[in-house]
C-alpha cells in the first residue's frame, strides 16, 4: 500500500492579482489552505504546488512540476478551474492510476483564450471507468466554465457531479469562506 498523497492544483489568477501584494499566491488562496489542513489531519501528505506562470499556463511546465510529486494509487488529485482542466487533460493522457480526481468549477478554455496548446487534446472518454472522478459546478458560474462542464459531461456521462447553488466559482468571495466541508466531504467520501 503506497503512501497517502493529495494533489491540489490552482487555477488561473488574473496578471494582476498575481503580480499584486494585496493577494496570497495562488495555492495559499480561497479554500486551498483549510483543505489541505484537513487533509493532513486526515492522514494524507498534502501539497499544493505552485504553477509556473499561472496567469499564461503552459502544458508542458505545469506537467513538469505535477510529476515532481509522487502520485499512485492512493493519491487524491483536486483541480480548481484551469487546474481541473490540466488533470483532466494529464489523466486523459497519462494513464496513471489514482484514487479519485476532484474537479472543482473545471475550465478548458472553450472559446481559446489562451495559449491554444495548453488544452489541445481530447478527454479520454474511459477515463470515468478507470478512476473515480467527481465534478462540482455551480449554477453561477461562468459562461466558460458553463461551457467547459457540458463538454467534460458530455465526454464522461457517468461522471459524478456535484450541483451548488449560488457558489459562482468557488472562490473566497463566492462561498464566502475558507472553509469548504462539502468539498472535503467528496473528497474523503
Amino acid at each position: 500500500m503506497g503512501m497517502k498523497t493529495a494533489i491540489l492544483i490552482h487555477g488561473k489568477p488574473d496578471k494582476e492579482e498575481y503580480e499584486s501584494r494585496e493577494y496570497p499566491s495562488p495555492s495559499n488562496f480561497h479554500w486551498f489552505p483549510w483543505l489541505q489542513k484537513e487533509l493532513l489531519l486526515n492522514g494524507y501528505m498534502a501539497q499544493t504546488p505552485e504553477m509556473p506562470v499561472p496567469y499564461a499556463p503552459d502544458y508542458e511546465t505545469w506537467k513538469k512540476t505535477f510529476e515532481q510529486f509522487n502520485i499512485g494509487p492512493e493519491s487524491l488529485v483536486i483541480g480548481h478551474s484551469c487546474g481541473g482542466g490540466f488533470l483532466l487533460r494529464y489523466f486523459s493522457e497519462n494513464d496513471i492510476p489514482v484514487k479519485k480526481i476532484i474537479l472543482v468549477a473545471p475550465w478548458i478554455d472553450p472559446d481559446k483564450e489562451i495559449s491554444p496548446d495548453m488544452f489541445d487534446f481530447l478527454i479520454d472518454p474511459l477515463l470515468e471507468f478507470k478512476i473515480e472522478i467527481h465534478l462540482l459546478y455551480s449554477d453561477n458560474d461562468s459562461d466558460g466554465v458553463n461551457q467547459s462542464v457540458t463538454m467534460i459531461r458530455k465526454a464522461l456521462p457517468h461522471i459524478r457531479t456535484h450541483f451548488f447553488k449560488g457558489y459562482g466559482h468557488f472562490c473566497l468571495d463566492d462561498i464566502g469562506s475558507q472553509a469548504f466541508p462539502e468539498l472535503l466531504d467528496i473528497v474523503l467520501s
